[in-house]
């Protein structure tokens, strides 16, 4: 047997890229059958886009757009799988005393322009105005009824910041079951990983210097885990020379500064979506403090000043 004939058979990774729920996925699957791996990532596909249509607001019939036009009217019966995403989200306000909520979407998007033309904030009067509906206090949810209610007119849920991290987990575990030992779900920068690669190594991910000035500013192994990172360094504002991040406080309706980039460590890459930009929002040390009280979870925050900060069960390597 030729060498080229037994390189066939050895297990290599498996990539697929593709646009999803808005935002670019890559699904990678180790194995040495190329035709099985593509089946598996067409299963994982077809998922993520059942996901996409239950938690869409761009689509005027999604459960999301049915509770947002009943906001204060009435209440909508929608299915389980909705219902509990609800309810783990409305859990991480309680965590994060509101610095994570979904109910931003009724945010007043005319006021943020995060490009070069944007030169001054709005006054902080106005900022409060345009935040004044976001609140999950007042998403009501009955269980034995299934149903979200949202008391005020005009509320809006939108489940950006952990819609990605639940369909990549989502995905992982539909992989998982149909037999995948190893692979990525990559969610746009949110990444669930399993095994390891096929040389045995695990999967390891470079810590990035959100300015690019010096290639990465460390490695962290996350085989079997899950990370997700939010920063300031794609989307943001620079007036008088200070940089504000597109991340806006929900309670003072103005951008987030200070901190550069929060990457979440732990087993599920829904909640590591949903805690990177509440750290933003409460800053190194408050976030740090939250995150050191949580098990499994890890976080690496780098500030303005590229001081990286990492919580107390971090590991990285340089």
């Amino acid at each position: 047997m030729q060498d080229s004939e037994v390189m066939e058979y050895l297990p290599v990774v498996h990539k697929r890229g593709l646009r999803l729920m808005g935002n670019h996925f890559e699904l990678s699957v180790v194995s040495d059958d190329k035709r099985w791996a593509e089946d598996c990532i067409d299963k994982a596909v077809s998922e993520i886009k059942r996901i996409e249509v239950l938690l869409t607001t761009f689509q005027e019939s999604s459960q999301t757009n049915l509770i947002n036009r009943h906001a204060g009217v009435k209440p909508v019966r929608v299915d389980k799988e909705v219902f509990d995403l609800i309810t783990r989200a409305v859990k991480i306000s309680e965590l994060t005393q509101g610095a994570f909520d979904i109910t931003y979407g009724s945010i007043d998007k005319s006021l943020w322009n995060f490009d070069v033309n944007m030169k001054h904030l709005p006054a902080p009067e106005t900022a409060r105005e345009s935040v004044k509906l976001i609140n999950y206090k007042n998403i009501v949810l009955v269980a034995s009824e299934q149903t979200v209610y949202l008391k005020e007119k005009g509320m809006r849920i939108g489940f950006g910041g952990i819609g990605k991290g639940y369909a990549a987990d989502m995905a992982k575990a539909l992989l998982l079951q149909s037999g995948v030992k190893s692979g990525i779900v990559n969610a746009a920068g949110d990444l669930a990983t399993w095994g390891s690669q096929p040389d045995g190594r695990p999967w390891t991910i470079a810590i990035a210097d959100p300015d690019r000035k010096v290639p990465y500013f460390s490695k962290l192994n996350i085989s079997n885990m899950a990370i997700a990172t939010s920063g300031n360094y794609e989307k943001y504002a620079l007036i008088d020379g200070k940089k504000y991040s597109h991340t806006i406080d929900p309670k003072t309706g103005l951008p987030v500064s200070g901190i550069k980039s929060v990457s979440i460590v732990c087993p599920s890459a829904e909640l590591a979506d949903a805690l990177a930009t509440p750290v933003m929002v409460m800053g190194v040390s408050a976030g740090l403090n939250m995150i050191n009280q949580l098990r499994y979870v890890g976080c690496i925050v780098i500030d303005d000043n590229n001081h990286l900060f990492t919580s107390k069960n971090i590991n990285i390597q340089s």
